[in-house]
């Protein structure tokens, strides 16, 4: 073989990453599955998907039509099951410095709360320890989180039954593709992989050998921030029976939704995959955003057959080929004169196109509500999300699976600080479509919106807001 071979190039270039990784402890699994997002980029590889190679998903079966198992075999299902909940995030971009899912989101309960009562409540109608439960940490959100849970659910056990932790990558200096050296704050040269590290993690950790040798086979995994995903006994029946080694929930796009990633088909092989915006050259971004053509979105919820996970990274030299996401930075991200760097990252629903057989299942928007921005969480906190009595936080049945659309005020509310600043009360959100926020407010007790309402505060003293309904347009100082 020659030495300047494209496997020649790759093994001297990756050498040093392979050291760096190693002298940090992190595993081969996390090794081999970063080496395989470098190569990517060593063979400059785009990722692109034009709309001419793939075609559109249709005809997905409906969650909403499946029967439930009688209890036994509902019983028997769950045994077999682990529940992971990926919980990695900060929430920096909402101004958090600890684990999105300890904010508070109904009275003093957090999310984490919730998912915990969730697991409890399941586990005293199966008498006994099942489901497995599991939380994907990072290192940023494993103390919080163990100390919250340790204190407030001890019946869950210590980190050592339920952590699955996060690994990390180096950045790679963008002028030679090198690891990137800061030694202001070598920390900064590390960055999060993606929540598709999960299967890395699950087979480095030795947590994917541990399940299987227990009995568990398959795995249902969603985001901690997403309290409409709870473990369904039918749609878990429904994939023990398919036989499939890997499925997607979806759901169906909006037009708020349009610019997000959704579900194809690829024509040369048939397999599904996911395509997000990063992926589409321009001259397909009609295509990409039409919603008729391109109907269903990913909604990170993910059922996972782990005996055919195991065979997976047997076949592919212990990794998933999961296509890389190259995010561009700066080392230091509040240095923007430090050097430029690329962030490796993976996707965990990517993996759809690495499993021959793979499938989806169309649910509704009852199982997706996740918080991504203070807008995502004024309405869940608000009566148009209804807490059940099995703990799900889901959109009222009266709005017909449609939230309402919150456009607040980014310079004021982007923030949690800001958002309860402007909104110490929460208000009424059951009848309102939609709701625009533009300059302070002070929202009172009693406040119900409804309709599609708009507030332009043009002055910079809060309009004081009250008891009582409002609906249209209110402007003031204009």
């Amino acid at each position: 073989m020659s030495q300047n071979s494209p496997s020649d190039r790759l093994e001297t270039s990756f050498a040093p990453f392979r050291d760096k990784m190693q002298a940090e402890g992190l595993s081969e699994s996390a090794i081999r599955a970063f080496r395989g997002s470098y190569a990517a980029l060593l063979a400059g590889e785009t990722g692109m998907i034009p709309e001419d190679t793939i075609q559109a998903a249709q005809d997905l079966p409906k969650a909403d039509a499946l029967t439930a198992p009688e209890a036994k075999r509902a019983s028997e299902l769950l045994k077999q099951t682990v529940l992971i909940k990926l919980n990695g995030g900060l929430g920096t971009g909402m101004g958090l410095e600890k684990a999105k899912s300890l904010l508070p989101v109904r009275g003093e309960d957090t999310f984490l709360d919730l998912i915990a009562r969730q697991i409890l409540r399941l586990r005293a109608q199966t008498g006994g320890e099942v489901p497995v439960f599991m939380l994907m940490n990072s290192f940023s959100t494993s103390a919080d989180t163990a100390e919250h849970l340790e204190a407030r659910f001890p019946k869950l056990g210590g980190r050592e039954v339920w952590e699955l932790m996060q690994n990390k990558v180096p950045k790679v200096l963008a002028s030679t593709l090198e690891p990137a050296p800061w030694p202001a704050n070598p920390e900064q040269e590390w960055c999060p992989p993606g929540h598709g590290d999960i299967y890395a993690c699950l087979a480095g950790s030795g947590w994917l050998e541990r399940l299987l040798a227990s009995g568990v086979r398959y795995a249902f995994v969603s985001n901690s921030d997403n309290l409409g995903a709870t473990l369904d006994p039918a749609i878990l029946a429904w994939f023990a029976d398919s036989g499939m080694p890997f499925a997607m929930e979806v759901t169906r796009r909006t037009e708020s939704d349009k610019k997000g990633g959704h579900l194809a088909v690829r024509l040369r092989d048939g397999r599904f995959l996911l395509r997000e915006s990063a992926q589409c050259p321009k001259d397909d971004e009609k295509h990409f955003q039409d919603i008729e053509r391109h109907r269903y979105f990913n909604t990170n919820n993910l059922w996972i057959d782990l005996q055919a996970l195991k065979a997976a990274l047997a076949a592919n030299d212990g990794l998933i080929p999961l296509p890389p996401i190259m995010n561009k930075k700066t080392v230091d991200p509040r240095d923007a004169s430090s050097p430029a760097v690329i962030q490796l990252e993976t996707a965990m629903g990517a993996a759809i196109e690495c499993f021959a057989g793979a499938g989806a299942i169309e649910v509704s928007r009852v199982r997706f509500a996740p918080v991504k921005t203070t807008s995502d969480l004024l309405a869940v906190r608000s009566d148009a999300y209804e807490l059940t009595e099995d703990f799900c936080l889901r959109l009222h049945p009266s709005r017909e699976g449609q939230p309402p659309h919150l456009h607040l005020d980014q310079k004021l509310c982007k923030l949690v600080d800001g958002l309860e600043n402007n909104f110490p009360h929460t208000p009424s959100l059951l009848h309102c479509r939609s709701l625009l926020v533009h300059g302070p407010v002070e929202c009172g007790e009693g406040v119900v919106f409804k309709g599609d309402a708009v507030i332009h505060n043009h002055t910079s003293s809060p309009v004081k807001l009250k008891t009582g309904t409002h609906e249209g347009t209110l402007s003031v100082g204009g």
